[in-house]
């Protein structure tokens, strides 16, 4: 069966294409924003333009508006194609990365960081949480995974590892990190208010 991967919580826009557990096609770039222009493209220029019948994407926490995009696409691409949608933890495809105990930590906006730590096993040891830098401390981990992992490592040791989210990752995420609802996950309420 064929997978198509797909991640937009941060500023990469990264897909991937498996055949079983084979990574068939990938695109993985890194643009700050814009996620809504390029997806679509990039998955249609996948073999065979993506198809898949399984579609996994990322919930987040994680860019408001990029998570949105991703669930979007993939929402759209799975009632086409007739396939199944599950959604996964954006942290959980960073910390995949790593291969082993991580502490990822992501940029969570408004000067604030992303944080949380997973075990050998994929698995989440704690809650994802935002904190300012200088409330960080009490998070060390021996690897530190993530966009602001140098940052994290500066102020507080540890071995970091710069990564962003990697779609050619997501078959390596635990399973109870890849079988959510495609639904956005949030670090935090939307900035944006409904007037009175």
């Amino acid at each position: 069966m064929r997978t198509l991967a797909i991640d937009t919580s941060s500023e990469a826009c990264s897909v991937a294409l498996f055949d079983g557990d084979q990574l068939v096609d990938a695109a993985h770039r890194e643009i700050g924003r814009g996620h809504a222009e390029q997806l679509v493209p990039m998955i249609a220029a996948l073999e065979d333009g993506g198809r898949a019948a399984r579609i996994m994407v990322g919930c987040g926490p994680g860019s408001f508006t990029g998570v949105r995009v991703g669930i979007a696409a993939a929402r759209a691409l799975a009632l086409g194609w007739q396939a199944e949608v599950c959604g996964f933890n954006s942290l959980a495809l960073v910390a995949a990365a790593a291969g082993g105990d991580a502490l990822v930590v992501m940029d969570g906006g408004h000067g604030e960081w992303l944080i949380q730590p997973f075990g050998a096993d994929g698995t989440p040891r704690a809650d994802h949480i935002s904190l300012a830098p200088d409330q960080a401390e009490q998070c060390f981990a021996g690897v530190i995974i993530g966009n602001r992992a140098v940052a994290f490592a500066e102020r507080y040791g540890g071995a970091p590892m710069a990564a962003l989210p990697d779609a050619r990752n997501a078959l390596r995420i635990a399973a109870g990190q890849a079988n959510w609802l495609p639904r956005p996950v949030y670090a935090r309420a939307p900035d944006a208010r409904v007037s009175a």
